[in-house]
């Protein structure tokens, strides 16, 4: 019988190996807020090309917290933002933005990240109000949100 050790595993996932499984290092947790002018949201958290977590806000479910489970071997991680928010002009139009954006995040377990919407709720991004180098964003949109969520 072929038994691998956790120290193996762990040795395995610094060197770049993936074949001991999923094994988490740590989490980190990622709050989004509906703005009042928000009418709902649809968006998804992707952690290193993985769906790390689903947000959908409306008038009944203003806020959603997640934890996301970080793998082993990395500190940083790459992150995209992708989806749809939708708001109420002050005419009373409702208009739906799409959110697609990246950026990096760096020793990010431990810290509560907030889900930011800027530029008329056309660039989305993480940050961490306590501390501002965790999370870099880079403008733009990102190559992960190829399409809108429903």
């Amino acid at each position: 019988m072929f038994r691998i050790s956790l120290a193996s595993c762990r040795a395995a996932a610094l060197a770049g190996f993936a074949f001991c499984g999923a094994a988490h290092a740590g989490s980190f947790t990622v709050v989004d807020d509906r703005a009042p002018v928000e009418v709902s949201e649809v968006s998804r958290l992707y952690i290193d090309g993985n769906l790390a977590a689903t947000f959908r806000l409306d008038p009944n479910t203003p806020t959603q917290s997640r934890v996301v489970q970080t793998p082993m071997g990395r500190v940083n991680h790459d992150y995209a933002l992708c989806g749809e928010i939708t708001i109420q002009t002050p005419d009373g139009r409702h208009e739906t933005h799409q959110v697609s954006s990246e950026g990096i995040l760096n020793h990010p377990d431990g810290h509560t990240l907030q889900a930011i919407g800027a530029a008329d709720f056309t660039d989305f991004y993480l940050t961490d109000p306590d501390d501002p180098t965790i999370a870099e964003h880079h403008p733009g949109r990102s190559g992960a949100c190829i399409s809108p969520s429903v």
